[in-house]
């Protein structure tokens, strides 16, 4: 991960840009005073910013004045906490027939389906595999195999199946990358 997980910025990296913000935002506040105005190439070079940035900046502060300079906080706080998560653990423990689901396995599907329901949290499926992982769920594999598999029919699957599907699908000739060669047509 790149960045921990309150958002990717340290609460002081974050203190540092809105103040870089509000900085801003007091130019625009002491340019609106006179009738020129400050240049915002002016502010982006003195604050070390990009003009765009500074722009954007400007259209927010419009918009809401200082307090629209402010942080909203960070942008990827994680949607459902280890409180909340242990909720979840809970509910998944109690099996999926418990929750209405007729498949005694559970996939992703289902899962985001109770963090819906129990949680009232949208989630995408990305995203419920990466709160499951991120609290140390894996997915499942059997530990034994099946008493129905058979043996002589996978090898003869493998034999017959196998070798269709894994040639090649390229020709096996030289060819021309010249357009004015018959064989490169």
């Amino acid at each position: 991960m790149r960045y921990p997980e309150g958002g990717g910025l340290t609460a002081e990296r974050r203190a540092f840009r809105e103040a870089i913000r509000l900085q801003a935002g007091e130019r625009f506040a002491a340019g609106e005073r006179f009738a020129a105005g400050e240049k915002t190439a002016a502010i982006a070079r003195d604050l070390r910013a990009s003009v765009r940035s500074v722009e954007r900046r400007r259209c927010a502060w419009r918009e809401g004045g200082l307090e629209g300079l402010r942080s909203a906080g960070p942008a990827n706080s994680p949607t459902v906490s280890h409180s909340r998560f242990a909720v979840l653990e809970e509910e998944l423990g109690k099996g999926p027939a418990a929750h209405g689901f007729e498949d005694e396995r559970w996939t992703l599907a289902p899962v985001q389906a109770v963090i819906s329901r129990r949680l009232r949290v949208s989630l995408s499926v990305a995203t419920v595999w990466q709160l499951l992982e991120r609290h140390g769920w894996s997915w499942q594999a059997p530990a034994r195999r099946a008493l129905e598999r058979d043996e002589h029919v996978v090898e003869l699957r493998k034999k017959d199946v196998w070798s269709r599907v894994k040639a090649s699908r390229r020709h096996v000739a030289p060819g021309s990358s010249s357009r004015t060669k018959p064989a490169s047509r």
